[in-house]
Protein backbone atom coordinates (compact mmCIF):
# COMPACT_ATOMS: atom_id res chain seq x y z
CA UNK A 1 0.00 0.00 0.00
CA UNK A 2 1.64 3.25 -1.09
CA UNK A 3 0.60 6.72 -0.06
CA UNK A 4 0.68 9.68 -2.35
CA UNK A 5 2.36 12.81 -1.01
CA UNK A 6 -1.00 14.60 -0.90
CA UNK A 7 -2.77 11.87 1.06
CA UNK A 8 -3.30 12.73 4.74
CA UNK A 9 -1.32 10.64 7.22
CA UNK A 10 -3.20 8.65 9.83
CA UNK A 11 -3.70 10.52 13.10
CA UNK A 12 -2.05 8.98 16.13
CA UNK A 13 -3.44 9.48 19.59
CA UNK A 14 -1.41 9.20 22.76
CA UNK A 15 -3.76 6.62 24.25
CA UNK A 16 -2.96 4.24 21.37
CA UNK A 17 0.49 3.53 22.82
CA UNK A 18 1.03 0.85 25.41
CA UNK A 19 2.25 1.96 28.83
CA UNK A 20 5.92 2.88 28.63
CA UNK A 21 6.02 2.65 24.84
CA UNK A 22 7.46 5.81 23.35
CA UNK A 23 8.25 7.19 26.80
CA UNK A 24 11.62 8.66 27.76
CA UNK A 25 14.18 6.18 29.07
CA UNK A 26 14.47 5.76 32.81
CA UNK A 27 17.70 7.78 32.80
CA UNK A 28 15.61 10.91 32.18
CA UNK A 29 13.35 10.51 35.19
CA UNK A 30 13.42 13.18 37.90
CA UNK A 31 14.41 10.69 40.57
CA UNK A 32 17.97 10.04 41.79
CA UNK A 33 19.74 12.77 39.80
CA UNK A 34 23.47 12.99 40.49
CA UNK A 35 26.38 14.94 39.06
CA UNK A 36 27.51 11.83 37.18
CA UNK A 37 24.39 12.13 35.01
CA UNK A 38 25.99 15.27 33.54
CA UNK A 39 29.36 13.61 32.90
CA UNK A 40 28.99 13.75 29.08
CA UNK A 41 28.97 17.58 29.18
CA UNK A 42 31.78 18.09 31.71
CA UNK A 43 34.36 18.65 28.94
CA UNK A 44 32.25 21.09 26.89
CA UNK A 45 34.10 24.43 26.89
CA UNK A 46 32.19 27.57 27.88
CA UNK A 47 33.22 31.23 27.93
CA UNK A 48 32.43 33.10 31.14
CA UNK A 49 32.54 36.90 31.30
CA UNK A 50 32.04 39.14 34.31
CA UNK A 51 31.11 42.59 32.99
CA UNK A 52 31.84 45.47 35.36
CA UNK A 53 30.35 48.05 32.99
CA UNK A 54 30.48 49.44 29.48
CA UNK A 55 31.75 52.59 27.84
CA UNK A 56 31.58 53.98 24.30
CA UNK A 57 34.38 56.02 22.84
CA UNK A 58 35.82 56.89 19.47
CA UNK A 59 39.06 55.45 18.12
CA UNK A 60 40.73 58.83 18.74
CA UNK A 61 39.68 58.73 22.42
CA UNK A 62 40.84 55.11 22.68
CA UNK A 63 44.26 56.01 21.30
CA UNK A 64 44.61 58.76 23.91
CA UNK A 65 44.28 56.28 26.79
CA UNK A 66 47.49 55.39 28.53
CA UNK A 67 48.68 53.76 31.72
CA UNK A 68 46.81 55.32 34.63
CA UNK A 69 43.96 56.67 32.46
CA UNK A 70 40.51 56.54 34.04
CA UNK A 71 37.66 55.22 31.92
CA UNK A 72 34.17 56.03 33.19
CA UNK A 73 31.77 53.08 32.98
CA UNK A 74 27.98 53.07 32.88
CA UNK A 75 27.67 51.56 36.38
CA UNK A 76 27.81 53.00 39.86
CA UNK A 77 30.12 51.80 42.64
CA UNK A 78 28.58 48.83 44.43
CA UNK A 79 26.13 48.05 41.61
CA UNK A 80 25.88 44.36 40.64
CA UNK A 81 27.98 43.11 37.73
CA UNK A 82 26.61 40.95 34.92
CA UNK A 83 27.84 37.38 34.50
CA UNK A 84 27.59 35.92 31.00
CA UNK A 85 28.08 32.32 29.89
CA UNK A 86 28.62 32.01 26.14
CA UNK A 87 27.37 35.61 25.67
CA UNK A 88 24.14 34.88 27.52
CA UNK A 89 23.30 36.71 30.74
CA UNK A 90 22.89 34.05 33.43
CA UNK A 91 23.54 35.83 36.72
CA UNK A 92 24.44 39.02 38.56
CA UNK A 93 27.03 39.23 41.27
CA UNK A 94 29.62 41.14 43.24
CA UNK A 95 33.38 41.42 42.91
CA UNK A 96 35.29 39.84 45.80
CA UNK A 97 38.95 39.32 46.68
CA UNK A 98 40.04 35.75 47.43
CA UNK A 99 43.69 35.10 48.32
CA UNK A 100 44.76 38.41 46.71
CA UNK A 101 42.94 37.52 43.47
CA UNK A 102 39.73 38.96 42.09
CA UNK A 103 36.67 36.76 42.02
CA UNK A 104 32.92 37.02 41.58
CA UNK A 105 30.14 35.81 43.83
CA UNK A 106 26.76 35.21 42.23
CA UNK A 107 23.98 37.01 44.08
CA UNK A 108 21.15 36.52 41.60
CA UNK A 109 20.45 33.84 38.99
CA UNK A 110 18.73 35.17 35.87
CA UNK A 111 15.92 32.95 34.61
CA UNK A 112 15.06 32.70 30.90
CA UNK A 113 13.22 35.80 29.79
CA UNK A 114 14.26 37.85 32.85
CA UNK A 115 17.42 39.17 31.20
CA UNK A 116 17.28 42.78 30.09
CA UNK A 117 20.72 42.89 28.45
Amino acid sequence: MSETPDAPAEELKLDEFAAGEGALPETFSDEDKTATDLAPVFDVPVNISAVLGRASLSVAQLLQLGQGSVLELDRKVGEAIDIYVNNRLVARGEVVIVDERLGVTMTEIIKDGDAQA
